[in-house]
Order: C-alpha cells, then structure tokens, then sequence
C-alpha cells in the first residue's frame, strides 16, 4: 500500500505525464503538413505525393518509381519525382530544425505559445532563424557589455518613451565606479547599444528589410582600378548596376566570379531612408522630445551598423543559390542531351587525341567497342611527318576495314583535320570524320577506371579510345568521365559541388535508366548508374560474367554476390539479355509483369514465341475501352498494360534513335573561310541563359544570342528552343579573326 507522499508524487507524475502528452499532442498537430506543401508546390495530388513518399521511405530509387509504380504514383515522370524528393528533404529538414529551436527557447524558459506558433508556421529556414536570432548564443557584443553593467533598466526607460527629462538625468542613476560607467553619457550610449541590437533581432524588420532591398535594390559593381583591362571578360561590370529583382542568374554569378578574382568590387545599394523611415514608425510610438532624437539615432546605428551588411550578406547568398540552381538545371538539361545522343552503330572507328610535340595518338575499336589497334603519328608540329602519317593511317583504314574517324577537338585539332581531309581526297574507301568534343577525355584517361580498364596504355592511348568510342555510344562512355567535366555546364566551378554532384548524378541515372544497358556487355561504370546497384554490385556483376560466361535469363541475377531481392526488384527492369531464353528479358518489361504478359498472350490468341518472331503481325488493343476491358481481364491496371504494350510494339527499342543524328563531314571549313550572310549546318555543342553554341565545323564554335534563335514566339530561356546536340542551320552574322569570335542567328530570314 502506497504512503501519502507517495501518492501524491503519483498523482503529480501522473498530471505532468499527462500535461506532457497533451502538449506532444498539440505540438504535432500544427507541425507542417508536409505532403500538403508539396501537393501545392508541385500541383499533384495529395494522394500521389503520399504514395512517392512512401515509395521513397521504403527504399524505392526514382527511376523505378518513374517506372514501374506509375500505378501507385499516377504516372509521377522522374524530373517531379526529384523536386518531390529534394522538396521533401528540405522540408524535413526544416522540420528537424524548427524542433531544435523551439528546444533550445524552452530551455532558456523563454518560450510562449505565441513564438512556438511562429516558429512552427515558418516556410524557411531564413525565417526560422530569424525569429531564433534573440535567443541564440553569441559572442559577447557590445549590448552584452552594457547588460553585463546593468543597462537594461535605462534601455527599457527609453524603450518606453515615457520619460518627462532629460535622458542625461535618468543616465546619471547608472553611474558606478564599481561597474565600471563612468559618466552619464557613457551610461547612455550603453542603453542605444542594447536597444540597437533588440532592434536588429526583430524577426518582422528583417522581413521587412530584406523584403524591400529585394525589391527596390540594386546590384553596384566597378573594376579595382590596377585590374583594368580592355579585354577582359568583366570588362561590362566595370561601371554597372542592375535592380536585384531583375538580376538574370548568369550575371549574377559572372559578378561573383569577378569579386572571387579580386577585379571587381560589389557591393548592394539599399532604399536606406525609406527602411529607417519605416523602422522609426515601427519604433517611435510617442511624440517625445527627450527620447524620439535618441531613438532615431539607435535606428540608424543598428541599421547601419547591426543589419545592413547582414542583409547584403543574406540576400547576395540568396541570389547566388538561385542562380546556381539555375545554372545547375541548365547543366542538367544539355547533360541529358548530350547523354541520350544516338550512338553510330556498326562502324569500325578510328579514334584521334591530337598534338603537337608528343605526336596524335590513335586507337582503332571494332564496332563493339574492342580496342583493336593503337599507334602514334606525328603529322603536326615541330615534326610535320605528314606523308608517314598518311602511310600508317592508310594501312590502318585497309586493315581494319575502318569507316568513321573521330577527331577530338583539342589542340592541334585543326592541324590534324587537314591531313585527315586530305587523306580522304587519296583513298576509296567510303570514309568520313566527325569532330568530337573530348571534354573530360583527359581526366578519364588518368583516371583510377581508365588504369584498371587499360593497365598497359598511356593516358594518350586511353584518350583516343575514349574519342573512339564516345561516337560509337556516348551514354557508355560518358558515365566514365565526372558530370562536371563534360563541359555542358555554364560557371560549373562556381557552383556548390555537393549540390552539383547530386543533381548530375541524377540526371545521369535517369539516362541510363531510360536506355537500360545490356547486362552482358555492360562495363562496371555503366551498371553503378543503374537503379539499385551499387559500385560493389557492378563489380561483383562483372566478375560473376567473367567467371560464369553470358547471362542467360535475368534471374541469374541473384546468383551475384550481395545482390538481394531488393536490388533485383529495382534493376532488373533496366537490365536487357537479348537473343536468349526469355524474349521478355530483352524489353524494359519488368519481371514482376511476366505472369500479366502471359495472359495477355493468351487473351490474343498467341503464343510467346510466335509474337517474338512477327510482333508486327499481330493486332494489340489500342482503343481505350479495349485496354480497360483487357486490363482488367488480366488482373492488372490501365497505366501498367499500356506500358506493356509500348514495350511489346517495338521490343527493345532505343529511346535515343529519336535523337538528332550527328553530322559526318568528309571536307574541311576554316574560320576565315566564313562570310557573312553564310547559311550553315550546325551542331548545338552547348546551351546556356544568354544563348546557344554551335559547332559549324571550324574548331571555333560560335554564339547564337538568344535574341537570334527564333522569332516565331517569345522564349525566356533558350532552351526552350533548342537543346544540346540539335541540329540546326544558323547563318553568320560577324566573325571577329583577332577575338576569335563567330555570331551566329537562327533567324534564317532576316
């Protein structure tokens, strides 16, 4: 039997595990509904946002989800899939840091229900922290000081406006030899310390600040004198202001870039009398003539000394993370272009790094991919062995039956280009040349995956196989080269690399998801991109290949070290075997849909094996009501029969055979040779805000202004009208030899 006292502390344990729970309760009631801001945001259903997220949380990856839970989804693509899921972090984030706060307050017994309410209601983490701001350890200011003497009474007197004398008087009181106030003016400017810093933590005038500097403020750069330079790519910055509310993403971090260098100084220009107008209305609530001087000359000082470089700070971080965000969709968009361009297959390719002084180097690969051949030639300077060259290069066409030679575009490009256009003009053999773009060619080659790919060539030989083989199939071989070195991007080196590995990681397995790979012939780097493997997954792939010899039905795929239920779920959709056992596992039909597609054979009135030797001779349903009516016969939804039937219409179908086709050239164009009013074939090599890039085939690639890319309709961005690897007829508007410049227009009738 329990005491009185113990009892009691029962019943008091009992009442605060109760208070407790209440309070847990109510707190999680108006904790952010996240899937409802994402549903807003992205506008999509609720429910589909409940479904992705789930998916997510069970461990799904986006390109299965994309894929094969387009049932539960209602049809989410990947690109809203990704927002979704950056969206969901960052707000699960903010979550994580609103309780952290709120914590913190709680624990300095500072917390009222009103600030937890603002806290709670935040929508970013700015907002968060500035309502955090009062609360959050500092270092010791000079409003610490003042407090630490015993200043707070005089602040709050001001404060208050309440005073019928002279402040000088009220300081008098504060006065102390043992505090260390020496005189009543010293005690004064002590109190308009601590207010000026109260004034500066206020979370509804830093929203208002920030706001209005957004708004009405501008972006004012000059050159530091001893940098100026006539030709220097900043040169427009030297004496340049723009309103920030209209600051375009690539100026924005062309200035930041400019500052990073030490040529420019930036600074922002803020309506400063119509904030500390407004900020004394806010403050100054009576007419006093002994406190309203004092007051205006605190606003001013926390302003000045307290916010405004603060602000700059803020609000300059802000504009960099949106242009960045920009400039790293930009990047994402012409990667994927460049990524899905369709391969040229069946050719025997003659690939070529060239240089000078050490000589080009050159790898022939059969169409397959399998380095046949390599040697060095020394056409160019300083040894201008073009006639031995030749010889070699003959002797190598003749041999190994070669069709296409493609050339990188680095140096000595142009020099190699001759002797190749020459040697075309010798021989009879149908051979053509496509200039390349061998960006990252060289940082793969020295690459730890280069060395174990190749272990007994040099970085010159890799480099040429790289070139070879980036016609044969880009996708394969670009997955090889880091995202950011590909040289699609715009600023790339000034973005936030984390954030820009994350997103090109993305858009490079979506690609791969989207082409699948050929699980016999796929190389290591190409399997780690595919939804679910893992780097160690790949190897273990490989190596059971090589131990075990092709694989014959997807299934063998369990039988790789650590490669569990799970992993095979989300790839084996992605992994194609053509020509074997299951004709299924040559489509992107998941084998989870294999029972559906035997039924839906059945219901046909055909059999597995005779549909995979006509599938065009058999009628599929195409009426919506006929897909309905059989879906639901099969047991299995609309979405997910359409799909099968996408499938079944071209089996093993490329998605890339949409794509431009490259232009192959069998003759050569210098710069010099341009002349204005010229029509041209081109292709785009790059996009970015301000325009397009085009290779015109004279090693300089020239610039289509966004102004001259079309004027059928308005277009914010150029990408909106062109992309990365189109094929486009431009004409020259100027060619600049000295700056080495080409402008260019699409515009062909102006």
């Amino acid at each position: 039997m329990k005491s009185g006292r113990q009892e009691a502390l029962s019943i008091c344990w009992n009442y605060q595990a109760a208070a407790f729970a209440e309070f847990e309760e109510k707190a999680s009631s108006i904790r952010m509904d996240i899937i409802s801001v994402l549903s807003k945001e992205l506008n999509v259903k609720k429910e589909q946002v409940e479904a992705a997220v789930k998916l997510m949380d069970e461990g799904n990856t986006i390109p299965f989800i994309a894929r094969y839970r387009k049932e539960v989804t209602g049809s989410l693509n990947d690109e809203v899939l990704r927002a979704l899921s950056e969206r969901l972090q960052y707000l699960r984030n903010l979550e994580e840091r609103k309780e952290q706060v709120i914590g913190s307050i709680r624990e300095q017994e500072k917390l009222t229900p009103e600030l937890e309410k603002q806290i709670r209601d935040a929508l970013t983490l700015v907002a968060v922290e500035d309502l955090y701001r009062p609360y959050k350890p500092k270092r010791r200011t000079r409003a610490i000081i003042a407090k630490e003497k015993g200043l707070e009474p005089l602040a709050a007197l001001i404060r208050l406006q309440m005073t019928n004398q002279d402040l000088l008087v009220d300081a008098e009181k504060f006065v102390s030899e043992e505090k260390e106030v020496a005189s009543a003016k010293e005690a004064l400017t002590m109190a308009m310390d601590i207010l000026a810093e109260e004034i500066a933590e206020e979370a509804e005038y830093r929203t208002y600040i920030r706001e209005l500097t957004f708004k009405q403020g501008q972006i004012v750069t000059s050159v530091k004198e001893k940098e100026k330079d006539e030709k220097s790519v900043y040169e427009m910055y030297y004496e340049f202001q723009e309103p920030i509310s209209k600051l375009p993403g690539h100026r924005i971090l062309a200035i930041n870039r400019g500052e990073k260098e030490k040529i420019l100084s930036v600074k922002v220009e803020a309506p400063e009398e119509q904030i500390i107008g407004w900020m004394m209305q806010q403050v100054i609530v009576r007419d006093n003539p002994y406190t309203s001087p004092v007051l205006e000359e605190t606003i001013r000082d926390s302003y000045k000394r307290l916010i405004s470089g603060a602000i700059e700070r803020e609000i300059r971080s802000e504009l960099t993370e949106k242009a960045q965000e920009e400039a790293i969709k930009v990047f994402g968009k012409n990667l994927t272009q460049l990524l899905m361009q369709p391969p040229i297959a069946g050719k025997t390719v003659l690939g070529w790094d060239p240089a000078f002084r050490t000589g080009c180097k050159l790898a022939v690969v059969d169409a397959t991919g399998k380095v046949l051949d390599t040697v060095v030639i020394f056409p160019t300077a300083p040894q201008n062995k073009v006639k031995e060259a030749k010889i070699t290069l003959k002797k190598l066409i003749d041999k190994y039956n070669v069709s296409l030679i493609s050339l990188g575009n680095g140096t000595a490009s142009r020099e190699s280009e001759m002797v190749i256009v020459e040697l075309l003009k010798e021989i009879k053999a149908p051979v053509s040349y496509i200039i390349v773009n061998e960006a990252g060619a060289s940082v793969y080659s020295a690459s730890k995956l280069a060395t174990e790919e190749f272990p007994n060539f040099d970085v010159g030989q890799r480099s040429a196989v790289s070139i070879a083989r980036r016609i044969q199939d880009p996708l394969a071989e670009l997955v090889k080269i880091d995202p950011k070195s590909i040289g699609v991007g715009q600023y790339q080196h000034d973005m936030n690399e984390k954030r820009l590995t994350e997103a090109l990681d993305g858009v490079v397995e979506d690609c791969v998801n989207r082409v699948g790979v050929d699980l016999n012939t796929a190389s290591a780097a190409l399997l780690t991109h595919i939804s679910g493997i893992s780097k160690p997954i790949a190897k273990n792939i490989v190596a059971y290949r090589e131990a075990n010899g092709r694989f014959v039905t997807r299934k063998e795929l369990l039988k790789v070290a650590k490669l569990g239920p799970k992993a095979f779920e989300q790839s084996a959709g992605f992994m194609r075997i053509s020509g074997e056992k299951e004709p299924l596992d040559g489509t992107g039909i998941h084998p989870e849909s294999y029972q559906a597609v035997e039924k839906l054979f059945e219901l046909l009135g055909v059999s597995k094996k005779d549909y995979f030797k006509n599938p065009a001779a058999v009628s599929m349903p195409s009426k919506k009501n006929e897909i309905r009516k059989m879906a639901q016969q099969i047991g299995i939804g609309e979405i997910t029969l359409e799909d099968i039937l996408k499938e079944l219409a071209k089996p093993g179908r490329d998605p890339r055979e949409d794509m431009p086709k490259p232009i192959l050239r069998t003759d050569v164009l210098e710069m010099k040779d341009l002349k204005e009013g010229m029509i041209l074939k081109g292709t785009v090599r790059n996009v970015i805000d301000f325009g397009a890039f085009v290779d015109i085939g004279v090693h300089q690639d020239g610039l289509v202004h966004i102004s001259k890319i079309t004027n059928k309709k308005f277009i914010k961005h150029p990408l909106e009208a062109v992309s990365v690897g189109d094929i486009v007829d431009v004409k020259v508007l100027s060619v600049d030899l000295k700056k080495n410049r080409i402008q260019l227009s699409m515009i062909l009738d102006a």
